[in-house]
């Protein structure tokens, strides 16, 4: 006689490379992202608070808004950017509806642009898909790539392991679960690239949001919601004190001391 072993699945699943098994967050988290409002406004309230964070040194930060988003989203996070002395640059595509023709290629010619009239590599921030343009657009341009920081962005597991997947085939016109495609975009690029991410993200399982250990890669943990994190304090704070590394000396983000209380860097995702 033969047991048949029943499959499980969780919320939070991110098997890589099983469509089946890969599931979003939790009805829990999902209601989670209610917070977003809150997040907007404990930023008005955190200001005074982040702008001790060290100034920019006035290199260009191009800005990638996520799924179903423009740059009016964005508009708080490249404020805010802007007053530490940074070139804040809109990706200028309107509403981010994922890959589409010519997507691509205007993102590749926007950063050659960007990078020459500055002076010199551009730092990429993207936000959920936006930060998978700006992971893949460092891996054809890293000389012209300072750094990549990430927020809440799906690009290790199953795209089905998030709660967006079937409004991205419906926008983008792409099936996901293609195995090569999912191998690439798991790749990190080949300059310093933070992914800040939240456990409590109601959109994108925190898990496909970690970067394998590696001498350029880190993972920083915040509290957040997913569609308010652009607009969170904790999160502007990494991502400032990120873009505050000096060109050719980065190092990983120090969570000793009082930052101990507000944010966790994740070294392994085994170990997590």
């Amino acid at each position: 006689m033969t047991t048949r072993r029943r499959s499980t699945t969780v919320p939070g699943d991110t098997r890589a490379d099983d469509g089946e098994r890969a599931r979003g967050p939790g009805p829990l988290h999902v209601l989670l992202e209610a917070r977003a409002p809150l997040e907007l406004a404990s930023l008005v309230v955190a200001m005074p608070w982040l702008r001790r964070v060290p100034r920019g040194d006035g290199h260009a930060v191009m800005v990638f808004p996520g799924m179903g988003a423009g740059d009016i989203t964005t508009a708080p996070l490249r404020r805010f950017l802007r007053g530490l002395g940074y070139a804040a640059e809109t990706w200028g595509q309107g509403v981010n509806l994922g890959p589409r023709s010519g997507v691509l290629e205007r993102c590749v010619d926007d950063v050659q642009r960007f990078a020459d009239r500055h002076g010199g590599p551009v730092s990429l921030v993207g936000w959920s898909l936006g930060g998978v343009y700006a992971r893949e657009m460092a891996k054809l341009h890293p000389a012209r790539t300072r750094a990549v920081v990430t927020l809440g962005t799906p690009f290790s597991g199953h795209p089905k392991a998030t709660n967006a997947w079937r409004l991205y085939e419906l926008l983008s016109g792409h099936r996901v679960g293609d195995a090569r495609l999912m191998a690439h975009v798991r790749r990190p690029p080949p300059v310093p690239t933070t992914s800040i991410f939240s456990r409590s993200d109601g959109i994108v399982a925190w898990r496909c949001s970690l970067n394998e250990p590696g001498p350029m890669t880190e993972n920083i943990e915040v509290p957040s919601s997913h569609v308010g994190m652009g607009m969170n304090p904790l999160a502007l704070y990494a991502l400032a004190d990120r873009l505050a590394q000096p060109a050719g000396g980065w190092r990983p983000f120090d969570a000793a001391g009082r930052r101990r209380w507000f944010f966790r860097t994740a070294v392994r995702v085994a170990a997590r």
